[in-house]
């Protein structure tokens, strides 16, 4: 008698996909989808998920072939041959009923997955164009034409040059401030007094230097040359003061 120890092996399979008859779920096609399982029944490989161009349904594969009626005789053959437990059957066994829910959950699986996949393009498309319309205003900057520059700003433009690099100059010159007070500025003339102007004079009968006569300070040496006056005193005197 065949029991369930022979056929626990495939129950994983087969429950996951009867799992699936009220949530179906829908992926991108990939390679992995390709697999295929062991139905211990009718003795061969079937499909194990249901592919159609770039959408597989998972599980779909083994779920269309437990509701086969090709896969209900096979069972029935294969439990009266083995003598396997009554109670099993029903296990690997779908009825028309749950595979017509099935499909109402793969069309709304199928519609949902469209949605999504739809946004997903049109984001792709808005970052394409996005990328096209850079790319697009990088060509066109770069073939446009630079601007010739205006003669009447360009000489603005060196007047503001020279005016800023004379007032850095002027600010140079000045002392920096480094903590000290400021310098006061020198009043020479009070509020309200004015100032005296001292001409020169002349004495009279002398010239002076502008006119070509002798300067005074050698005046004397020449008045004082012009006679025999000894240097020092006199004997006389030296005899007066000595005594």
């Amino acid at each position: 008698m065949l029991g369930l120890s022979s056929l626990k092996p495939r129950l994983p399979q087969v429950e996951a996909a009867r799992k699936a008859v009220r949530a179906a779920q829908v992926e991108r096609y990939g390679p992995q989808h390709d697999r295929r399982c062991w139905c211990l029944c009718c003795a061969r490989e079937v499909r194990r998920h249901l592919s159609h161009g770039n959408v597989t349904v998972l599980h779909g594969g083994l779920l269309e072939h437990l509701a086969s009626p090709e896969h209900k005789k096979a069972t029935n053959r294969f439990w009266w041959e083995n003598k396997a437990e009554a109670r099993m059957k029903d296990k690997f066994l779908i009825s028309p009923q749950d595979y017509a829910r099935f499909k109402k959950s793969m069309v709304r699986a199928l519609d949902s997955y469209e949605e999504k996949e739809d946004e997903v393009i049109k984001e792709m498309a808005a970052q394409i164009r996005a990328v096209e319309n850079s790319r697009q205003e990088m060509v066109q900057a770069a073939l446009e034409p630079q601007a010739v520059p205006d003669p009447e700003e360009g000489s603005s433009m060196h007047t503001s040059w020279e005016e800023s690099h004379r007032q850095a100059s002027s600010s140079s010159q000045q002392p920096l401030a480094l903590g000290l007070p400021p310098i006061p500025e020198l009043d020479w003339m009070e509020a309200g007094q004015a100032l005296t102007f001292i001409n020169h004079q002349e004495i009279p009968g002398v010239g002076n230097i502008h006119s070509g006569a002798t300067p005074p300070w050698m005046v004397q040496d020449e008045e004082q040359g012009s006679g025999d006056q000894p240097i020092g005193p006199s004997y006389e005197e030296f005899l007066k003061q000595s005594k």
